[in-house]
């Protein structure tokens, strides 16, 4: 006897929109969270348009094409450094390269070596 044998039409439609209603509720959810991936990311930008300066800010979208990462690690650093008022803003290249060149001597290089 096949599953199809076993269900009536009645419980196979039930089946059928249950999930159904569960896709469209699993669509709205991921667009709800896209939407607030969206605005969170405009936030962020308008932010650092007002921390640095349009040199800085290049050299910031370069890190991020290379490490997306660290760029990400970085934008939330000095836009928390800003609101706190521990940055002079607007912040310079040359002041990002330093804190760059600080904050890349702190990482920990790691070396495999054979012996």
């Amino acid at each position: 006897m096949s599953n199809q044998d076993e269900y009536s039409d009645d419980e196979l439609n039930a089946i059928r929109q249950r999930r159904y209603s569960d896709l469209q509720r699993a669509a709205v959810e991921e667009q709800r969270q896209n939407e607030s991936k969206r605005q969170f990311e405009a936030q962020k930008q308008a932010a650092l348009k007002l921390i640095l300066t349009p040199e800085a800010r290049q050299r910031l979208t370069n890190i991020r094409m290379v490490k997306p990462e660290f760029a990400d690690q970085i934008e939330v650093q000095l836009i928390q450094l800003a609101q706190t008022g521990r940055v002079k803003v607007p912040i310079s290249d040359d002041e990002l390269k330093q804190a760059l060149s600080r904050l890349q001597s702190q990482r920990k290089d790691i070396s495999i070596r054979r012996a």
